[in-house]
């Protein structure tokens, strides 16, 4: 089967990076984080130190060594692959993510079968409560129960 691109996967996908590069030239403090039905795994990249490329005729992102977000082709028609230290995953269009905001900042969450990634540009670095707050974002978008995934995508 042959790897191609559908013209509206490059569209949804293209501005969904363009999305990602906006959040992290928003804010100093960009928190990564990993949200599955076991637990938690955030990190914090602060961009200040942090050097952002935006290659846009690539289609690609790449933040440091900590975090890289390209669109490809796919067979499905495009996809947009992420990594960020351990955590790969790849997104495929509007049902794969949704933006999300709060008091402390914004986002964009990304679903990948039973996990959740989170993307938050907060206003000020998160001190106490960086869990708890981070988790009350994500659950904005997705629940578990029972181990099993319910994710509110995004409309856009």
């Amino acid at each position: 089967m042959a790897v191609s691109f559908d013209t509206q996967a490059l569209f949804v996908l293209g501005d969904l990076r363009a999305n990602l590069v906006k959040l992290f030239q928003s804010q100093r403090f960009i928190y990564l984080a990993e949200q599955t039905a076991e637990g938690i795994y955030i990190a914090e990249i602060d961009t200040e130190s942090a050097l952002i490329v935006d290659d846009k005729q690539g289609l690609e992102l790449k933040v440091g060594d900590h975090f890289r977000a390209s669109v490809v082709a796919s067979r499905e028609g495009g996809k947009m692959d992420i990594k960020f230290r351990d955590v790969k995953m790849s997104v495929y269009g509007l049902g794969d993510y949704a933006p999300v905001a709060s008091a402390d900042g914004k986002g964009i969450a990304l679903k990948e079968m039973g996990s959740v990634v989170l993307i938050f540009a907060a206003n000020e670095a998160l001190q106490g409560g960086l869990t708890k707050t981070l988790k009350a974002v994500v659950g904005k978008v997705a629940k578990w129960t029972k181990g099993e995934l319910r994710f509110k995508a995004s409309d856009i």
